[in-house]
Formats: structure tokens, C-alpha cells, sequence
């Protein structure tokens, strides 16, 4: 069988997703740098094709537990098999999504800049990713998670929600209560205290409707 680069690359996409990662959490995951499998380094700026190294595929292998069967499967279908999401949804790490210029005023994502993960459809069109960093949410969630937030869900008490401040801070929490001034949130992990936040101090709040384990 001879191997096209668009079989490969797509097989390292396809082996992400199905074991929950982005293809930089991946990367990470392995032990490589995060940006090894950006879709900007597959290609040299003189429009060379570049190949995975022997040496990142085993590293991925060990990093997932996949075995080299798995792997060439997805090799063969060109990294579509009946895991692979239906569409491809916004993608970007907590750090940046305090940054300006990734969302509106009502936090919906906007903007170049970001990833893509290939994910099962969801009702809402303007859902988008967030890979974990940090410990606030541990146990449930942990460093490199991927996290899928709905802008359009209702948030309810309970809810496990993204919280965007005013001063750009972004936070993984539960909603304990909101009222109509205060919003009081709580972290899975006991040793952060809750936290108490004006309501004109928050930008947005949405709701987080799946994430990988």
C-alpha cells in the first residue's frame, strides 16, 4: 500500500479525537512539543509536504494506548471511520480564550486563530472547545482535557459553565447561584474556595455540554 501525507496526517487527526484530544494535546500527551502536529507545520513555507517521524507515531501509540493496527486502519480510510466527528467545531487552550479578539460581547467565538476538532454534531452552531489547564477542576477535568461549550444553552444551577470576566479571565466552574447582582460559582476541587463575582464583572457565562475523560 503506498502512503499519501493526506492519509497519514489524517489518521494522527482521526487517533486524536478518538481518544479525546486535540491534535496539540496530543502532542503534549506524547511528550513532543505542542505544536508538532499543527496543521501549519504539515507543510515547509516552501510548500514542501512534511511526514511525521517514526518517532512522534510511537510516541502517540505509547500516549494513547493505540497499537500499530489501529493505527494503519485509520491509514487506510484516510482517518474517517465511524468515530470520526461529523464536523469540525472552533478550537482554542484556556490561556488564549482570555486573550481579546476570540469572542464577541456575548461570547460566542469569533476571529482567526483558531484550531479545529472534528466532533459529533451539536445543535448548537456556535459551540466551540476549550483544552483544560489547571487544576480547578480536578478531579473531573484535568490538564489538556478538551471541554465543549454551548453558547446557546441555558445555564442553570448545577450547570458546569465557562465564566469569561471582564478582565479577560477564564474560568472552568459550577454554578451554585446567581442573583441579580452576584454569581456564586464552586470548583470540583475542594481546594479552591468558591468564588463570588459581581454580575457586572462577568462578560459571558455558557455552559459546558461534554467533555473527554
Amino acid at each position: 500500500m503506498r502512503l499519501t501525507h493526506h492519509q497519514v496526517w489524517s489518521a494522527i487527526d482521526a487517533l486524536a479525537t478518538r481518544y479525546g484530544f486535540s491534535p496539540s494535546g496530543l502532542a503534549k500527551s506524547a511528550g513532543l512539543d505542542p505544536t508538532t502536529f499543527n496543521r501549519s507545520k504539515r507543510v515547509t513555507p516552501e510548500g514542501r509536504e512534511r511526514w511525521p517521524s517514526t518517532e512522534s507515531l510511537s510516541k502517540i501509540l505509547d500516549a494513547t494506548g493505540a497499537d500499530l493496527d489501529e493505527l494503519m486502519a485509520l491509514v487506510r480510510n484516510a482517518g474517517k471511520d465511524r468515530y470520526e466527528p461529523a464536523s469540525p467545531i472552533p478550537l482554542i487552550g484556556f490561556a488564549q480564550a482570555g486573550a481579546g479578539g476570540f469572542f464577541d460581547d456575548g461570547g460566542f467565538p469569533v476571529g482567526g486563530g483558531w484550531e479545529q476538532i472534528r466532533f459529533p454534531e451539536v445543535k448548537d452552531e456556535n459551540a466551540y472547545a476549550l483544552e483544560v489547564s489547571g487544576d480547578s477542576m480536578l478531579p473531573l477535568y484535568r490538564e489538556g482535557d478538551i471541554i465543549v461549550v454551548s453558547p446557546n444553552s441555558g445555564v442553570r444551577r448545577g450547570d458546569r459553565v465557562v465564566v469569561r470576566t471582564l478582565d479577560g479571565e477564564v474560568l472552568a466552574k459550577v454554578l451554585i447561584r446567581r442573583t441579580a447582582k452576584t454569581v456564586e460559582l464552586e470548583s470540583l476541587n475542594k481546594e479552591h474556595s468558591p468564588l463570588v463575582l459581581p454580575l457586572n464583572r462577568i462578560e459571558w457565562m455558557a455552559r459546558i455540554i461534554w467533555a473527554s475523560q
